[in-house]
């Protein structure tokens, strides 16, 4: 019986988010703490086997309750669904024969749900990567995030941005740009323009996630995209500004200025808070969420967020600084360092 196995990794958005969305540049890099796992094997029929995301079983309406307010209505099989169904449409499109027949998919995924480090896309990466090696089905490397994009935003309308799935299907840190200028359309799909950097060139970072999770990404998206689509000034601007920050960020790793790096970092989360604060000074970004970026700076490390859930990401100096990090956002908090420095 032949067996397939791929994985995805987590991402954290460093500097330049949310402006991949929006014809800006980003600059993201894995987390390989956390990974969703596909296992691909022959069968006679076409069976995706549930995950514990996809509980159908409670002891109580109580615990059914508790499962939603803290996971919603979905779990992953509708992301494995969709992407089967994607792929399916690509290789028809192109005239690509589904050679490896029917089979049997599980998935499985550690990768902390709803705090903002792209738990869905690795789940449709790690199951489009499984699906390209049973059926032998060669996709374009920078065609990829493009198709596992739209699984989300075509399929299931979530609202995303090409960021997370470039991140995870180049699996490193990455520089992208995605001015209307650089874009290509390849199979159908635009595409940016996607630059693999050496992890190396990275300060010390670390990665703080609240542990009770956050609210699902588009309930943060949804919104900003609709006052961009509005034209409102603020927003096109801003996102103008975030998108030189990542080229800024880019320049800064390559000439090993760390220290300008960081200032980046902050001055990314910086633009994001006035984007959602209003004219009366009230923010509406989850307050436990600030209140961990300015926990990290209080320690003296750069903090921004990590995506647009409940983990930050930033720099930091040297254990010292990890542990006082790890002090200060207390233990409703999870620290880790990420990189090099891990």
């Amino acid at each position: 019986m032949r067996i397939v196995r791929t994985q995805a990794f987590a991402r954290a958005a460093l500097v330049g988010n949310p402006s991949d969305g929006y014809y800006g540049r980003t600059l993201a890099v894995v987390v390989r703490r956390f990974c969703a796992r596909v296992v691909l094997y022959e069968w006679d029929e076409v069976e995706i086997i549930l995950s514990q995301e996809d509980r159908c079983r409670f002891g109580s309406v109580d615990d059914l309750a508790a499962d939603v307010r803290s996971h919603g209505y979905y779990g992953g099989i509708r992301l494995v669904k969709a992407t089967i169904k994607r792929f399916a449409d690509y290789c028809r499109a192109r005239g690509l024969p589904l050679a490896g027949g029917n089979f049997s998919l599980r998935y499985e995924s550690n990768i902390p749900r709803q705090v903002g480090l792209a738990g869905s896309s690795a789940i449709v990466v790690a199951t489009l990567r499984a699906l390209m090696e049973f059926h032998n089905v060669a996709i374009p490397r920078e065609v990829q995030p493009s198709l596992a994009l739209s699984v989300e935003t075509d399929e299931l309308g979530i609202p995303a941005g090409l960021q997370d799935r470039v991140a995870q299907v180049y699996e490193g840190l990455v520089s992208m740009d995605f001015s209307r200028d650089r874009v290509v359309t390849r199979d159908g799909m635009e595409c940016g323009v996607y630059e693999p950097l050496d992890e190396r060139r990275l300060p010390p970072l670390f990665i703080a996630y609240a542990r009770q999770g956050g609210k699902p990404t588009g309930s943060t998206l949804s919104p900003l995209k609709a006052r961009y689509e509005a034209g409102e000034a603020r927003v096109v601007q801003a996102m103008q500004t975030l998108a030189g920050y990542a080229q800024e960020a880019r320049e800064a790793l390559v000439k090993g200025d760390h220290a300008r790096f960081a200032e980046l970092i902050d001055a990314n989360f910086d633009v994001r808070r006035a984007l959602y604060t209003d004219g009366h000074g009230r923010c509406t970004l989850d307050e436990n969420h600030v209140r961990m970026i300015d926990a990290a700076r209080a320690a003296g490390a750069s903090a921004n967020f990590a995506g647009s859930g409940g983990a930050i990401v930033g720099t930091y100096s040297d254990a010292g600084m990890l542990r006082e990090l790890e002090r200060r956002l207390g233990a409703g908090c999870e620290v880790f360092a990420i990189g090099t420095a891990a």
